[in-house]
C-alpha cells in the first residue's frame, strides 16, 4: 500500500483526522485568546464562577485548586478536586469563566451519576492498556503473518488481540464525546441561570470557546477511529 514512498492507508485513514486535529487545536487557542481579553461584566474570576456553580447545584465536597499551565484545567473525580490553570483560576475573562464552568459541569455529572461519565471512568484502565499495546501487537501480528505464512493462525491471533485492545481505547474516545458536550451544555445553562454571565453576548462568547474545545475531542476520536480502520484494512489485506 505504498505509492511513491507514501503509505496510502495512512493518507486515507489517519492524515485527514490529524489535519482536523491541528485545525481544532489552533481554533481553541485562537478563541480562548480572543475572549480572554474580554472581561465579564460581573467581574468574577474563574475560581469564583466555579464556586458559584457548585453551590447552585448543592455540591459542597469539591475543592477548587490552582494548578500550573495553560488550558490544563480538569476535574478529578477520585479526589473531588476541580483544578483550574493559571489562565483560568484568577482571570475574570469570559473565556476563563467558560472553561471553569465546563469543568464544573464534570463535577455535576459526577454528582448525579451521569451514565457516559461512569462508563468512561470504568474504561480508563483498559483504554490505557489498549492505546499503549494494541497498535503495537496488531502491527507485529501483521508483519509476522506477512513474513511467515506457515504461522498465519498465530499471527492472526496476535493481530486480533491488538485490534481488540485498541478498539477498547477507541471506545473510550467515543464515550468521551457525549461527556464533553454534556458538560458544556450544563455549564452554559447554569451560567445563565445563576446570572454569572449577565447577557447573551457573554454566553455566546463562552459557547464559542467551549465549542472550539469540543472539536479537539471530535478530532481525537476521528484520529483514533482512522488508526483502527487502517490496522483492520492492513490486516485483511495481508490475508489475501
Amino acid at each position: 500500500m505504498y505509492y511513491y514512498g507514501f503509505d496510502i492507508t495512512y493518507l486515507i485513514f489517519v492524515l485527514p483526522a490529524i489535519i482536523l486535529s491541528m485545525i481544532a487545536s489552533a481554533m481553541v487557542k485562537s478563541r480562548f485568546a480572543a475572549y480572554d481579553k474580554v472581561a465579564s461584566k460581573r467581574g468574577v474570576t474563574g475560581a469564583q464562577a466555579a464556586a458559584i456553580l457548585l453551590k447552585a447545584n448543592g455540591i459542597t465536597d469539591v475543592r477548587i485548586t490552582h494548578i500550573s499551565g495553560e488550558l490544563t484545567d480538569n476535574y478529578n473525580p477520585s479526589s473531588k478536586t476541580l483544578n483550574l490553570s493559571d489562565a483560568t483560576y484568577a482571570s475574570t475573562s469570559i473565556a476563563a469563566i467558560g472553561v471553569a464552568a465546563h469543568e464544573t459541569g464534570h463535577a455535576i455529572q459526577h454528582q448525579v451519576g451521569y451514565g457516559p461519565l461512569v462508563l468512561r471512568s470504568s474504561l480508563v484502565p483498559v483504554a490505557n492498556i489498549g492505546s499503549r499495546f494494541g497498535p503495537t501487537l496488531a502491527i507485529i501480528g501483521i508483519i509476522f503473518g506477512a513474513s511467515a505464512k506457515s504461522n498465519m493462525p498465530i499471527a492472526q491471533l496476535i493481530t486480533n488481540i491488538g485490534l481488540i485492545l485498541f478498539g477498547l481505547s477507541v471506545l473510550f474516545y467515543l464515550v468521551t464525546l457525549p461527556v464533553e458536550f454534556n458538560a458544556s451544555r450544563r455549564a452554559l445553562k447554569i451560567l445563565e441561570e445563576t446570572n454569572t454571565l449577565t447577557d447573551k453576548t457573554e454566553v455566546s462568547g463562552a459557547r464559542k470557546v467551549l465549542w472550539a474545545a469540543a472539536m479537539t475531542y471530535v478530532a481525537s476520536a476521528l484520529t483514533a477511529i482512522g488508526s483502527l480502520l487502517r490496522l483492520v484494512f492492513l490486516s485483511k489485506n495481508r490475508r489475501r
